[in-house]
Formats: C-alpha cells, structure tokens, sequence
C-alpha cells in the first residue's frame, strides 16, 4: 500500500495529490492513507501536507527501503523479492536461511549495516550504517555445481560496470573479484553454494559496497586500506540507484551464462581487470612464487607464467594475488 501511495506521490510531482484522491484510486478510506502517510513520515520521507489540497512528496530518505528499490528497478525477475532489514549480522546468512526454507529464485537480502560481514578466506568485511550496499541474491541455476565459483566473476563484471556508469569512476577487478579504485579494495564478494551431486540447489551471492563512509568510519588496522565510491565520484549518485543498476546488469550476465555459457562473461571479465598483465606474486598454502597473470583459463582461474617461463593454474580461493607496485618492486 505505502509503495503505491508513493508512486502517485512521485508521478505528481510539485502538485499535491488530495487524500480523497488517493483513497479513491487505491480503495480504501482516507484514514487509512492518513495512516500510511504518517507511517512513511516516521520512517524518513518528508512529504509535505498542505491545507485544503493534499500531499506533496519533497525528499525520500537514503535507506535501501524495498519501496525505493521496486520504484527504481528494470529487471524482470531478479530482486522482485525484497527482504530488508535495518541492522543484520550477514545478510549471506539470512539468504540462506530463506534458500533453506524455499525461497524464489532471485531474492534479495538487503541491510543497512551488518555486525558480521565477510569476505574471502573468512575475512571479516566492516559494513557501517546506511554507508554502502551490503546484500545477497540467492540464484537457483540450471547448470553443474562445479560452475556455480563463476558466478563470482559474474557478479565482479555486473558491479564494476554500474559503479563505473553511475558515478563516473575508473574501478577495476582483482582477480578474482575484488573491485579496487585509488588502488584500495572498494567492493568484496562472496559465494556460497548448495548442492547434491550434479545439481546446485541454490547460490547465495553477497556483495559489499563501499559508498560513502568516512576514514573515521573504520577501525585503525582497515583505514589505509578502505576506499569509498565518494573518494573519487565524478557524477551524483544515489545508493538505491546503484544497487538497482547492479541487479539488471547481474540478471543480463546471468541469462547470458544461463544460454551460452560462461565465456562471454569472461570476455567482460578481461576488459575490466587490472590483473592481467601484471607481476604479481602468488602465495599458496605450500609455495610463493612470482609471475605475470596472462589470462584466465574456462574456468575462470588465473594463469601465471613464472619467471622460469612454465605455466601455473591458480585456484580461486586458495591463494591471494597481489598485483605489483610501481616503485621498488613492492607488492600491494
């Protein structure tokens, strides 16, 4: 009901809408709307009541609720389903809670901060109040389990491409899909899996963004290596947008890999990396060595030509990469 009082709102503009109108289109009794009204009021959205004439909506507020998101969204299935919560330890865990329970394929899990976010290898991942975009999708994919580790790709290529649109930046992919911009770690992503043999029952992409948080926002050890879309935006740009930019990207991808197949993806994948190309130095659970990432094999790993000209496959997963410095041969 709120979401379609705010679409008429919306669609007025500056002019007002009367009460009696609205409850006219939507029927239901005025005070029911005065109602709602007072509802959207408390949760931030300044809508202004003038005598005689209606409601005029003047600003909404910066929350990633489900009503700004469907009111922006362009996909045709992906984040139909909204489940949002204010405050969450990890909104993968929730995510797959719900996939457990039966969920449809393509919800989404969205919060405003979470007490237990996490990365790669365990990680932790710092996801301050209502300054970035913390959230899963849980996806039901018809092919083999040991294709479901590409979908972070997937996701890597569908984020990068709406940050660098919407607020005019230059970020780039780490392998395998980490999103660096100023040369720091903007955006991190997670996928977890659940599956039979030869059949994934669901996956559970999380996706963390750094938008707008401050230095002092994050612990001491994390400072020198934060870095948030408002470092370095040259366009203005709304979380709500973004988050929806991302969506039609990701569901677009999805469908692409879902009817041909990943290489296409990958394709996207290479123009946007910053590791290819570059020395890098690998360190594995039983060896470090140096080299220069090639390319990625059909599988999405990484292939490094070590200094003594052989080929080494890296596995997503266990190893961390870390592209070389310009100065003195350091590695970041």
């Amino acid at each position: 009901m709120r979401k379609r009082i705010l679409e008429l709102l919306r669609n007025s503009g500056s002019e007002p809408v009367s009460g009696e109108e609205i409850s006219r289109q939507l029927e239901v009794s005025r005070t029911a709307i005065w109602k709602h009204i007072q509802t959207l009021k408390n949760e931030g959205y300044d809508i202004e009541s003038v005598p005689k004439k209606g409601y005029i909506l003047k600003e909404v507020p910066n929350r990633l609720f489900p009503q700004e998101i469907l009111s922006h969204l362009q996909t045709k299935w992906l984040g139909h389903s909204i489940c949002y919560r204010d405050s969450i330890d990890s909104s993968n865990n929730l995510a797959k809670a719900l996939a457990n329970a039966g969920c449809e394929n393509g919800l989404l899990v969205v919060a405003e901060e979470q007490g237990a976010g996490k990365g790669r290898l365990s990680r932790g991942w710092i996801s301050p109040y209502a300054k970035g975009i913390w959230f899963s999708v849980v996806l039901k994919p018809p092919f083999l389990p040991q294709e479901a580790s590409k979908c972070t790709l997937l996701a890597a290529v569908a984020v990068v491409k709406a940050i660098n649109k919407i607020a005019g930046v230059n970020a780039a992919i780490k392998w395998p899909n980490d999103i660096l911009m100023l040369g720091r770690k903007l955006v991190g992503i997670l996928t977890e899996m659940n599956a039979e043999f030869g059949h994934i029952n669901y996956v559970v992409i999380g996706i963390g963004i750094n938008t707008n948080a401050a230095v002092e926002d994050y612990p001491e050890e994390v400072k020198p290596l934060a870095v948030s879309i408002c470092d370095a935006a040259t366009e203005p740009f709304t979380r709500v947008q973004l988050l929806c930019d991302i969506l039609k990207n990701m569901e677009e991808l999805y469908e692409i890999a879902v009817s041909k197949g990943f290489a296409p993806i990958f394709d996207e994948w290479r123009k946007y990396s910053c590791t290819l190309g570059q020395e890098v130095k690998v360190i594995a659970p039983d060896m470090t060595y140096f080299g220069t990432a090639e390319d990625i094999d059909e599988e999405g790993l990484l292939i490094v030509r070590k200094a003594d000209g052989t080929l080494e496959k890296v596995v997503a997963g266990d190893v961390s990469i870390r592209p070389a410095a310009a100065k003195n041969g350091a590695y970041a």
